[in-house]
């Protein structure tokens, strides 16, 4: 059985799947906040990391606006419904797919 643990409200729907040893939680793809947003709110609230500090740019892990067009509709407006990207920021190893999901591993110890 999965055990999911919420995180802060500011994380909204982002949970710790102990027994995966991850955190999961999908992108609201018709939402107003672009992917990168979403991945970097994720990030900040796992890690305890203060971006207006400089404290992290996603910029040193993958570049923002390529991901954001890269999960964007396509041309002809239909939804990306195949492919992923995964890249690590924070030691984190971070998978995001064009459904929307994106799934956060902790550093290995």
């Amino acid at each position: 059985m999965q055990t999911e643990t919420p995180l802060p409200d500011d994380a909204d729907d982002l949970q710790y799947d102990q027994r995966n040893d991850r955190y999961v939680f999908h992108h609201d793809t018709d939402g107003p906040a672009t992917i990168t947003t979403t991945i970097v709110h994720a990030l900040t609230s796992i890690t305890e990391t203060d971006v207006s500090q400089g404290e992290f740019s996603l910029y040193d892990s993958i570049d923002p606006d390529a991901l954001d067009r890269l999960f964007r509709p396509k041309a002809d407006g239909t939804e990306r419904t195949s492919g992923h990207v995964a890249f690590t920021a924070l030691d984190h190893e971070v998978y995001v797919y064009a459904n929307g999901d994106v799934i956060i591993y902790p550093p290995s110890n």
